[in-house]
């Protein structure tokens, strides 16, 4: 460690030295250029509102930016190079030559910054500009003189004489400028888009913003105007006019060398569309949910939006075109929709080789082929048949090097249609509804311990609302689990050592139904608060359970197994809030409640919920958290210690460091527990779990915490992230004794060994 620390201190400080001599490389006469500061209105005494914003956003447009200081560090540090290739050339390529004062064009960043106060407005604003010089650096002062901000005192629209008129009267109600709001540029130009959607949605194709004209009177005094909305005398008549659709020509299998073979086709003549197809590609049925327009309809941007992204929603074509062509003429008021489509390839095959890392403690790689089929019933459908392999060893826990081996295959059938038995819903959201019919088989062999085999299969639905929620339906979902020991003394001697194992390795037979609901406005990057919701309900055993025999002993089994029953409910509130462009702030809770009946006193162990891991609670290894107030013995040869309710709050500082690296601050709490307590089984060694039973009375006081530090690498396409954490509350200390501050000591290598937590990951924790 002694040994990188010398050349990294040495490398900093010669940047140090570097920053510091900032100007050393400059030739005589240059001077370079440190950056703008703005002044408004320095010879009143009145502050305009939003004055820091105001000054920050006139900052911004000035021309040119100065050096990043790191980067002109580094470019100084680099020297002049010798020669065309090498290090130090390399190094110098990563810096930023000196800004130079001589580069700052007064006159025009004052005609900028005047245009931009005009246009939020202040249309008396006035801006000049100035140098200052010492020592070889010199910035820019722009003095903004910016007057009253003018507000909006009436609005009027164009007088109704027609159609085209009468429409945009009908929708002023709408209108973004309204009286007493400030005069600003930005909301004219929206107006103006506002009325174009409306007229796009009545028929007006050729129809532009350009065409409309806010027409804007200053002269009214007491700092007022008003606008008038009219329509250009030059606008083209073809923009004034509605259009309606005539034919609707469809080329399912479209490419540019196919082009005037195509055209030539007699074409299939399905409802109002006429399909150009000599190889019937796809069954015509299936542009009666992609494409919203009809023969003699009113052209209408909605239908227009809708169609194309149903088109490219769909997944089977890798190009989507759209093309309007007026009939004959712009005298005529026809359109012909000519829809172009450039099918995927039937086949393709993937392969992909990855790390795992999984909250068991396992880390290892997986093998993964598989092979999509496209248009597998000439509907759009998608069969996807993977198979994989990986081998696993476990890095931390109880027993270090024991290892496993896994098998997965998987088969998926994706419809883009609801397929309903008795009903035919009809979806007319810009998503395509999905019908989603899949089985899998895994198999885990532990060495001479057990094979376990789980079976899978769900029939459900997949549905998009809208851009911001998604819904996810299975009303059947069968699993079935199996283990497997090489011999009874085996498994009786497993038991014997830990006696929880014979909750988590028993065969279970689940059959239900499951519902999740999500939420997010993640993708507008615009906002400064984003939000995310997860919330997800299961059944297991109610209503197909009814269907299942009873055996000797009452209970609901299938193949002498018995059925699992429950409920199990869970929600996930995320929130992401911009402090700063470089700083967010990361808020996560996360809930969940199972109620086990009938047949079972517990959930079954893959459907419990379990804290700790990577994305959890990262101050404690994964699964070895709870419940309750218990702590798994260190002897344990399986830690997985799961619950029927979980509570988990997660606070995440994000920050940028430099390029794609970023670093974070956070806190954990949490834990898990049983609705009922863990009293064990009578007359075996297995005693329970002591402190194991929620009670809300005593829930805070049973939180574990832990706190850390992070980096992330995030090159947008993947993130790569390192987390260190140490836990500051142990809840299965006495009372009293749970905060451990006070036992706090990096420098105290068992204390490091015993509380230090390494967690490397794929992805955000959340």
């Amino acid at each position: 460690m002694r040994k990188l620390t010398r050349p990294i201190l040495f490398v900093l400080a010669c940047l140090v030295y570097a920053g510091c001599s900032s100007t050393k490389s400059l030739k005589p006469g240059q001077i370079l250029y440190t950056g703008a500061d703005i002044i408004i209105n320095p010879d009143s005494s009145g502050k305009i509102d939003d004055e820091k914003q105001v000054k920050a956003d006139l900052k911004s447009k000035t021309r040119p930016r100065p050096n990043n200081k790191l980067k002109l560090a580094i470019y100084n540090f680099a020297g002049e190079p010798k020669k065309p290739k090498g290090l130090r050339n390399w190094i110098r390529k990563k810096g930023e030559p000196p800004v130079l004062l001589s580069e700052v064009k007064l006159k025009y960043n004052n005609d900028v910054l005047t245009s931009y106060l005009l246009s939020e407005g202040y249309l008396q604003a006035a801006v000049t500009g100035d140098t200052v010089v010492k020592d070889k650096k010199g910035k820019a002062i722009y003095t903004a003189v910016t007057g009253e901000r003018y507000k909006i005192n009436k609005v009027t629209f164009p007088p109704d004489s027609g159609v085209l008129t009468r429409i945009i009267n009908a929708n002023k109600d709408k209108s973004l400028l309204k009286v007493g709001d400030f005069y600003d540029l930005d909301v004219y130009k929206n107006e103006r888009v506002r009325i174009d959607n409306d007229l796009k949605e009545n028929g007006y194709f050729y129809f532009s913003p350009d065409y409309l004209i806010m027409q804007v009177d200053s002269t009214i005094g007491k700092n007022l105007v008003n606008v008038t909305v009219k329509v250009k005398d030059i606008a083209p008549d073809a923009g004034l006019k509605p259009y309606t659709i005539k034919n609707i020509n469809i080329y399912p299998n479209y490419s540019l060398r196919r082009d005037s073979t195509l055209r030539q086709l007699k074409p299939l003549q399905y409802h109002d569309f006429n399909i150009y197809d000599d190889r019937n590609t796809f069954k015509p049925r299936l542009f009666d949910r992609l494409v919203f327009f009809q023969k003699g309809e009113v052209y209408n941007r909605k239908d227009h939006n809708q169609s194309l992204n149903r088109m490219v929603n769909v997944g089977a074509f890798q190009d989507v075109r759209a093309e309007f062509l007026p009939l004959d003429s712009f005298k005529n008021n026809q359109l012909d929709l000519n829809i172009y489509l450039t099918p995927l390839k039937k086949n393709s095959l993937s392969f992909s080789v990855t790390g795992t890392s999984k909250s068991n403690n396992f880390v290892g790689s997986e093998v993964k082929v598989t092979q999509t089929t496209r248009n597998l019933f000439r509907g759009a459908e998608q069969l996807d048949l993977s198979v994989s392999g990986g081998f696993e060893t476990q890095t931390r826990g109880t027993s270090l090097g024991r290892n496993s081996l896994s098998l997965t295959a998987e088969g998926k059938l994706t419809f883009p249609r609801f397929i309903v038995p008795f009903y035919k819903p009809n979806s007319t959201t810009a998503f395509i509804p999905k019908t989603i019919a899949s089985l899998s088989y895994q198999m885990l062999n532990r060495g001479s311990e057990y094979t376990l085999h789980a079976f899978k299969g769900e029939f459900g639905y997949n549905f998009k609302e809208n851009q911001y929620k998604e819904h996810n339906l299975n009303p059947i979902s069968v699993s079935y689990i199996s283990t497997g020991f090489p011999s009874t003394k085996t498994r009786d001697s497993l038991y014997e050592v830990n006696p929880l194992l014979r909750t988590t390795l028993e065969n279970q037979f689940i059959i239900g139904s499951n519902y999740n609901f999500t939420y997010t406005n993640q993708m507008e990057t615009n906002r400064r608060n984003n939000t995310f919701f997860y919330g997800a309900i299961e059944t297991g055993g109610n209503l197909w359970g009814t269907f299942v025999p009873k055996d000797a002993e009452g209970k609901r089994s299938i193949f002498n197994v018995p059925l699992s029953q429950f409920v199990r409910l869970e929600a996930d509130l995320r929130d992401y809030y911009k402090i700063t462009r470089n700083l967010t702030w990361a808020n996560r809770l996360n809930v969940g409640y199972g109620y086990a009946y009938g047949n079972s006193t517990s959930l079954p162990f893959v459907r419990q919920f379990f804290a700790g891991g990577s994305n959890d609670i990262r101050a404690f290894p994964a699964r070895t958290l709870g419940p309750g107030t218990y702590k798994v013995p260190d002897d344990a040869i399986f830690a997985d210690q799961g619950g029927d309710i979980k509570l988990m709050l997660n606070s995440e500082l994000r920050f940028k460091l430099v390029s794609i690296l970023y670093g974070a601050l956070f806190v954990d709490a949490g834990n898990v527990w049983l609705r009922k307590e863990d009293t064990g089984i009578p007359g075996t060694t297995n005693n329970g779990r002591p402190g194991s039973e929620f009670k809300l009375k005593n829930a805070l006081s049973e939180l574990a915490v832990g706190t850390g530090a992070g980096l992330r690498v995030d090159a947008t396409i993947f993130v790569i992230r390192l987390d260190v954490a140490f836990p500051v509350r142990k809840p299965y200390l006495a009372e009293g004794q749970r905060w451990v501050f006070d036992d706090i000591a990096f420098g105290n290598k068992d204390w490091r060994r015993q509380n230090l937590i390494f967690n490397i990951g794929i992805g955000y924790p959340f």
